[in-house]
């Protein structure tokens, strides 16, 4: 999804000189920002003063902050805009890192503000100090420290522009102290804005006649700048009879109930799936980077450009041609791009209807439960089924990274946009924080975070704040005692020899409720519902610890007893 700042009437130039701090809050105020995620630093305490006069401007004090970033991410991927964190200098800057580099890869845009050292005790290793530009380089798309007061609308308007034009991402703002106290009279700079891209005429009547062409199309859909409204890519899907994919953690793109839905491009890529591309001889990729996952570690589409087409959309030029090399380069936000191709003409009983309709024929056998379930424990499967056909359309589920998703993703049928939040760059922990925001965002919808018990302990502190500030998210901790996933890789490598991945636990019901908030052990599959129901009628922050096997590693697959 991406919203455009909407320009105000016209501008004008302050009666009196205002600090540093007001002017930053002021040009949040302009572009638009609405809430603000934080853990508080006495190195920008003249913008949280300049916050206490703005009343349009909601501040989320997190716990910690990686997971304020993380909120600002998931708030950023919910609203299209550009997700606002503040942190102080040093450690808070270190702790937030985590939210920058799950914005680079998540291609979100998001702006980190950090507290700084005073400019004359720059350079000298004073207390906390450290050169951002060098630290955040690799993972941001610019990275700058405002040196005056009088340019503070010039480096805000760069900002916003940068963090939401061409690959969208993260931009980080050092902010020394003395700069936030200092005073200027400047005038407001003006909203940035989404710079237009999109197809040529020749290049949509090139795609048309590779499309009529083939025989084994794939539509592969991902990214951001998608318009949740928009229900042109189900239009030209249904026209053309089909089949999508969804990229890695991007379901809710289009209806998994489709009878298009051919399924998602993730980790453990099922061999169906990686068969039908393989035997693609026409790929069109909308808003996806097709990085290694998607092609499993870049082996899959390989003849594309020899018996295959690849006609790639990505916003970034940059993008385009540096894995693979598209017949089709394409320039342009995938909304743009939808409507672009309302003029061609559909393919006429195309030839490739039984390979469509296998396509979804295979993903539906695969995303529905096979065997009964497990006696003695909490039945995962089970459980994403049960969630996939009781929960409203529009409730909200994230996650983390680790094994426990692989339920998740196979068994649960997304069937809107901007219901599924979870990192592509897989770090854990951000599902806690990613479902705070959500229920921030939207409170009248459903909030559910999945959460191995490694990663829901990466930031379990976040329970306060959703206590704090209402968020009645509820979480399904999946306890098997222990780091899940690399368990599993130890084991094929090194069988027998359990090493770093076990986990002594806490009582989580027992923590759950030590913050305010409901708790609940869950042991068998049997009680689940009962539970979430107690859960969701409790009004508050909830907190499930479900008991799984731990000899079940992912749905098929088992750990051996030594």
């Amino acid at each position: 999804m991406q919203q455009q700042i909407e320009k105000p009437a016209h501008s004008s130039p302050r009666l009196k000189p205002a600090s540093g701090g007001s002017l930053i809050v002021d040009e949040l105020s302009l572009h638009g920002v609405d809430r603000v995620f934080c853990v508080p630093g006495e190195s920008y305490l003249d913008v949280l003063n300049a916050m206490y006069d703005e009343p349009g401007i909601d501040l989320i004090v997190a716990r910690h902050e990686g997971a304020a970033a993380n909120m600002a991410v998931a708030d950023a991927k919910l609203t299209g805009r550009p997700g606002i964190c503040f942190v102080t200098r040093g450690p808070g800057a270190t702790h937030a890192s985590v939210g920058v580099h799950t914005a680079f890869q998540d291609s979100v845009p998001v702006i980190l503000f950090i507290g700084q050292v005073s400019r004359e005790h720059r350079g000298r290793e004073a207390f906390q100090e450290v050169e951002f530009r060098t630290m955040f380089a690799p993972m941001a798309k610019w990275v700058a420290e405002i040196d005056s007061a009088e340019r503070v609308p010039e480096f805000m308007h760069r900002a916003f522009q940068i963090a939401m034009n061409g690959r969208c991402g993260p931009v980080v703002l050092a902010l020394p102290e003395d700069v936030l106290e200092e005073t200027a009279d400047v005038i407001q700079s003006l909203p940035a804005e989404c710079i237009a891209l999109g197809p040529s005429t020749g290049q949509i009547d090139r795609l048309g006649d590779a499309l009529r062409a083939a025989t084994k199309p794939v539509v592969i859909v991902g990214g951001t700048g998608w318009e949740p409204e928009d229900c042109r890519l189900t239009q030209f899907v249904e026209a053309n009879d089909l089949p999508v994919y969804c990229s890695f953690r991007c379901q809710d793109l289009f209806d998994n109930r489709h009878l298009n839905y051919a399924g998602h491009l993730s980790l453990g890529m099922p061999a169906f799936i990686k068969k039908r591309l393989e035997e693609a001889d026409f790929v069109l990729a909308i808003g996806t980077r097709l990085a290694d996952i998607e092609t499993d570690a870049y082996k899959l589409m390989r003849n594309t450009g020899r018996t295959s087409t690849l006609v790639h959309v990505y916003p970034d030029v940059l993008e385009l041609g540096s894995v693979y090399l598209p017949e089709i380069p394409i320039a342009a936000r995938p909304t743009a791009f939808m409507a672009a191709l309302a003029p061609l003409e559909p393919v006429r009983n195309p030839v490739w209807g039984k390979w469509t309709a296998g396509a979804n024929q295979d993903y539906a056998a695969f995303s529905k439960p096979s065997k009964p379930p497990l006696m003695g424990f909490v039945d995962m499967a089970y459980v994403t089924q049960y969630l996939s056909e009781s929960l409203p359309e529009n409730a909200i589920l994230t996650n983390g990274a680790g094994n426990y998703t692989v339920w998740l993703h196979r068994y649960f049928r997304y069937r809107q946009p901007l219901t599924q939040l979870a990192p592509t760059s897989g770090a854990m922990g951000f599902g806690l924080p990613a479902a705070v925001a959500a229920k921030l965002r939207f409170p009248d919808r459903i909030s559910v975070c999945f959460a191995g018990d490694g990663c829901f302990l990466m930031y379990p502190q976040e329970l306060a704040t959703a206590v704090q500030f209402g968020a009645s998210i509820i979480t399904l901790i999946i306890n098997n005692g222990m780091y899940g996933t690399i368990r599993m890789h130890q084991e094929k490598r090194f069988p027998g020899r359990i090493k770093g991945t076990e986990l002594a636990n806490p009582d989580f019901v027992a923590l759950a409720r030590s913050f305010g908030a409901f708790g609940q052990l869950v042991e068998r599959t049997e009680d689940f519902a009962s539970a979430f129901d107690a859960a969701v009628a409790s009004g508050l922050p909830a907190v499930l610890e479900l008991r799984v096997d731990p000899e079940q590693i992912t749905p098929e697959a088992r750990l051996k007893r030594h």
